[in-house]
């Protein structure tokens, strides 16, 4: 659970520092952290400072897209913010987790190109501080300066995340054992025509993240701890998917 630190931050209103930061930078500013960020316009609570929050995500994804394949050659782009590999796959993502707890499940059921794919979340792990224990709610991740995540993507503020390791399997024979495994609901990341990643942005003139925040979408993913430099992300392997539809239940 991530927890505020800072009162003046609550009689403010503004965004816990929870687990990351707290105190105040030079000329009277609050620190950076993943839910203080530079040029905000508006603050919202942290999930914690209600009293009716419960923690519980049940969310399903759909229309989801595979980017690239299984056997792709050595020197493919898994990232594709141009969504030149992109293609619609069948199945959904099912998630139902407790954030305060770090328990709960993530499995993807895909039909895709080489066959029936499943993907299972099966211990959730904290990489960094940010991630509060493998699964965290309302935190801004990834972009330059969110202060979680890497540049891989845009800054968003991040619904939902869940970090951690898991396996797949295809048309039920064991493919990845103990893999990373990371899925974050955010923003919208993806046009929703074109399906890029419109990141970097030419001529960017406000302060918050390359997103659409008229739309919530899902990225996931499951990569090899071994890496090859050859390939973007330096992997060796790196199986992405992204999701345009998202259902709260």
């Amino acid at each position: 659970m991530i927890r505020i630190v800072s009162t003046s931050m609550v009689v403010a209103g503004a965004l816990g520092a929870g687990v990351w930061a707290s105190g105040q930078a030079g000329g009277g500013q609050p620190a950076q952290n993943p839910r203080q960020q530079p040029g905000a316009a508006m603050h919202i609570y942290a999930p914690d400072q209600h009293d009716l929050y419960d923690g519980r995500f049940v969310i399903s994804a759909n229309r989801i897209h595979m980017i690239g394949g299984l056997n792709d050659p050595e020197g493919w782009d898994h990232l594709d913010n141009e969504a030149k590999s992109a293609r619609l796959v069948s199945g959904t993502a099912e998630i139902d987790v407790d954030e305060i707890r770090n328990t709960g499940t993530f499995v993807a059921k895909l039909r895709i190109p080489e066959g029936d794919f499943v993907m299972t979340m099966d211990r959730w792990h904290e990489f960094s501080p940010c991630q509060d224990g493998g699964i965290v709610a309302y935190v801004h991740e990834h972009g330059a300066d969110s202060g979680c995540g890497d540049n891989n993507w845009p800054k968003t503020l991040g619904f939902l995340a869940g970090w951690g390791y898991g396996h797949a399997t295809l048309n039920g024979t064991p493919l990845y054992q103990d893999y990373e495994m990371h899925f974050m609901v955010t923003q919208g990341l993806h046009d929703r025509k074109t399906l890029r990643v419109n990141y970097p942005m030419k001529d960017k003139q406000r302060p918050a993240g390359e997103t659409n925040p008229a739309t919530q979408q899902i990225d996931f993913y499951i990569r090899s701890p071994q890496p090859n430099p050859k390939n973007r992300p330096a992997r060796q392997v790196f199986v992405h998917f992204f999701g345009m539809e998202i259902t709260w239940k």
